[in-house]
């Protein structure tokens, strides 16, 4: 009998042991743009023992501009617009599924908004002309209150992102604000940063004050480049190569920054609470606490 409880006991401390990691939703636009944050959600997941989902909004029917050697990889003439349409939503939505599988993400939830065309106008998406925003809105909110998430993370707003990126974080910033329950999750901006660049000055998006990053709040930065192992020859910029490389129908990001990238670095949203920005600060605190440490030669 006491070997039973004991045993009771074990599989309770084990189970809490996972429910009590950071609980994270990731909205972005597209597949693939959860590379930005790769690090952070596969040591969140794996090291810290947290809970991430994602909310991607469209089908990535578009992503052709850049798929010359997807086409070859795939035998599909993926550059044609007609062909990519009809075959890309179903070939990125696997990649997807096989990086959310290297980062230990828990769900996807596909909002099926069209990936249409390439630019920097935000209106005809967030106006509700191009996407069904009734709809989003609907699922983003029973997400929120219904998984209980600690963070949402989504990318900068910048003035030179896609629209369709633009959008996915004014979706994020507007579920937070309408979340009415107890323990509103805080919301924060990712961004990647090559080693030697600054991180970005951006403030705010013209137009939307929800986007206004807290001036007094920290930038919250993970060192993907830290380094580990026998002779330092490892560092976690293996994982983000890892997720990387699942997206063969893409190239863009593979050559970009996305690759080359030492940091990944966070931004504080104004509309959270101020007393939020200690959690996050202990969120990085605990990511880079967690994990591997350097070998010390005796």
């Amino acid at each position: 009998m006491n070997k039973l409880l004991l045993f009771s006991f074990f599989l309770l401390s084990h189970f809490f042991s996972f429910a009590q990691g950071p609980k994270v939703l990731v909205i972005t636009a597209h597949p693939d743009d959860e590379t930005n944050f790769s690090v952070s959600l596969f040591k969140i997941t794996r090291e810290l023992k947290g809970t991430v989902d994602m909310a991607v909004m469209t089908d990535g029917g578009g992503g052709f501009a850049d798929a010359q050697l997807g086409a070859m990889y795939f035998g599909l003439p993926l550059t044609d617009s007609i062909v990519a349409r009809t075959h890309l939503p179903m070939i990125r939505k696997q990649e997807i599924l096989n990086a959310a599988k290297i980062m230990g993400i828990r769900n996807i939830y596909f909002m099926e908004q069209p990936d249409d065309f390439y630019s920097t106008n935000i209106e005809p998406y967030i106006s509700g002309k191009n996407w069904n925003i009734a709809y989003v809105e609907k699922r983003l909110d029973v997400l929120l209150a219904e998984r209980g998430y600690d963070f949402v993370i989504t990318m900068l707003p910048e003035p030179g992102q896609h629209g369709h990126h633009k959008t996915a974080v004014l979706m994020g910033l507007r579920a937070v604000q309408r979340f009415n329950g107890p323990n509103k999750p805080i919301i924060i901006a990712g961004s990647t940063k090559m080693n030697g660049n600054k991180d970005s000055e951006f403030s705010m998006l013209v137009g939307f004050p929800e986007t206004k990053i807290n001036a007094t709040a920290p930038h919250f930065i993970l060192n993907r480049a830290y380094r580990f192992a026998e002779n330092d020859k490892l560092s976690y910029k293996i994982v983000a190569d890892w997720v990387i490389a699942e997206y063969k129908s893409q190239g863009a990001i593979q050559e970009g920054a996305i690759h080359k990238s030492d940091q990944e670095v966070y931004y504080y949203f104004d509309i959270n609470d101020v007393s939020g920005i200690q959690k996050v600060k202990k969120l990085f605190d605990d990511l880079a606490k967690s994990g591997f440490q350097p070998i010390v030669n005796k």
